[in-house]
């Protein structure tokens, strides 16, 4: 079945653009992965490399941190997206499904890993907020007349961990 061009123009926008992985893309766009693989190979044989126009899109961003928190924030967005999409449309089968979840869990697994990579503060900072809001339970549970003593030392607090993790 031919497909018309502005289906294929659709999926590159979702590829390059939205940074969906190409399953996902092909899969929001209604065709095969293997129909998308072909149309991606297809635009890098005629000098359009999908791959180097996504990368190019994402460093139009700015710094290496600056890409790493657009990075994370795509992965986060698409990794719902992808999710909401594998849980409502009842027309993928299963093993389709176990694949693409499966590739879902390596992107998200690449994307933490490289990010750690690129902005170890952004990492840390994270650490240090995990462990003030477990401190914070803590108090809440078993110190609860240090609370508003707690919460007026957070404030302060904050805003060293801001200047020292940014």
């Amino acid at each position: 079945m031919a497909h018309p061009p502005e289906l294929r123009d659709k999926v590159r926008r979702a590829y390059v653009f939205d940074r969906l992985s190409l399953e996902v893309a092909a899969l929001k766009c209604g065709v095969s992965y293997g129909t998308a693989s072909r149309w991606k190979s297809a635009a890098a044989e005629a000098g359009d490399d999908w791959a180097k126009a996504q990368a190019a899109q994402l460093l139009a961003g700015g710094s290496i941190e600056d890409i790493g928190r657009q990075m994370l924030a795509g992965l986060v967005t698409q990794y719902q997206a992808s999710m909401d999409e594998l849980t409502k449309n009842a027309e993928i089968n299963p093993a389709t499904k176990v694949q693409l979840l499966a590739s879902l869990a390596d992107a998200f697994n690449k994307t933490i890993a490289a990010s750690k990579r690129i902005m170890p503060e952004t990492s840390e900072l994270a650490t240090a907020m995990e462990v003030i809001q477990k401190l914070a339970a803590f108090v809440r549970q078993r110190y609860p007349q240090h609370a508003s003593a707690f919460t007026e030392l957070l404030e302060p607090f904050g805003e060293v961990l801001f200047k020292e993790y940014g």
